[in-house]
């Protein structure tokens, strides 16, 4: 079983664009991944991403150590999905 561990930034600016969503995670886990993943959610007050001009916008997630930029829930599931897909 895949360890995940995913890192939602819930600064100002990526809270007010969606990180507050994205902190539902753990609730909106789809039936077909449950039980497939150790999963471990974190928000973090900075992940010092939105400065860096090279960047598209907020919200801001790690899932391990890959950046999923201008992330959704929708995005985040689907990159686990990726994961665990992966390692089977």
């Amino acid at each position: 079983m895949k360890n995940i561990r995913v890192s939602i930034c819930t600064g100002t600016a990526c809270f007010v664009m969606g990180a507050s969503e994205i902190m539902m995670l753990e609730d909106s886990i789809p039936e077909d991944l449950q039980g497939r993943m150790n999963l471990e959610i974190e928000g973090v007050s900075c992940l010092e991403k939105c400065t860096n001009h090279n960047r598209q916008k907020a919200p801001f997630v790690l899932i391990n150590d890959e950046l999923l930029e201008n992330a959704t829930l929708a995005g985040v599931i689907d990159a686990l999905r990726t994961i665990v897909e992966e390692e089977e």
